[in-house]
């Protein structure tokens, strides 16, 4: 039996024919890994860096549902499997893995795992969010890094790049948000991958896009 009561694994992007991408891959396999007799929450519906993928049917295809495909390919139980298709972004990830699975189920020993070239963001990040009106007993996390594997060097230096201005900008959203009602409220208020009548602002640099 694992020390966790679940994994959860960030998305990050689809190929243009709907596969996951080596670096999401690599996260998976991991999580496998260590999950034992844990659930694995396989988080984000896409990004909005990219328009949003459909099938032949004209249905969107999630990046979550995508990862659970891959883990019921690799033999993970169905059972242990949890998908959330509500996030477009890291802070999302966060949010909606908790007020969808976490605080529910009861699960609060946690593994966070993602590739290295997200990973100094997604900490802080997922560290802010569980930290919030904290429940009895408190969230106890942890975090693994995979390697970033399928990136080329040009790519995973713009995403590194695009990463610590992000999490630089961060600082001031954490410090302003003490609560999960002040995160919900901004979410839906202020957060252009969320608020009604705002429109994302997306990457235009085409090797950066890549890596989404």
């Amino acid at each position: 039996m694992s020390g966790f009561d679940a994994v959860l694994v960030p998305g990050g992007g689809l190929l243009g024919n709907g596969d996951l991408p080596p670096w999401v891959v690599n996260r998976l396999d991991r999580a496998m890994e260590l999950a034992e007799g844990a659930h694995v929450i396989a988080l984000s519906a896409a990004t909005t860096h990219k328009p949003l993928l459909l099938d032949a049917a004209g249905r969107p295809v999630y990046e979550s549902t995508q990862a659970a495909h891959y883990l019921l390919r690799h033999g993970f139980p169905a059972e242990r499997i949890l998908t959330e298709t509500a996030s477009w972004d890291t802070i999302g990830n966060a949010y909606f893995a908790r007020v969808i699975h976490t605080d529910p189920a009861g699960f609060r020993r946690l593994l966070i795992v993602n590739s290295e070239f997200h990973m100094p963001r997604t900490e802080a990040i997922f560290r802010w969010i569980f930290s919030l009106d904290p429940p009895e007993p408190a969230y106890s996390l942890s975090f693994d890094a995979v390697p970033s594997a399928g990136m080329s060097e040009e790519v995973l230096a713009g995403r590194r790049e695009r990463e610590r201005k992000s999490l630089e900008s961060l600082a001031k959203t954490r410090e302003s948000l003490r609560s999960l009602a002040e995160v919900h409220r901004w979410l839906f208020t202020a957060h252009d991958a969320y608020a009604a009548g705002l429109s994302p602002v997306r990457a235009t640099d085409p090797a950066v896009l890549q890596s989404y």
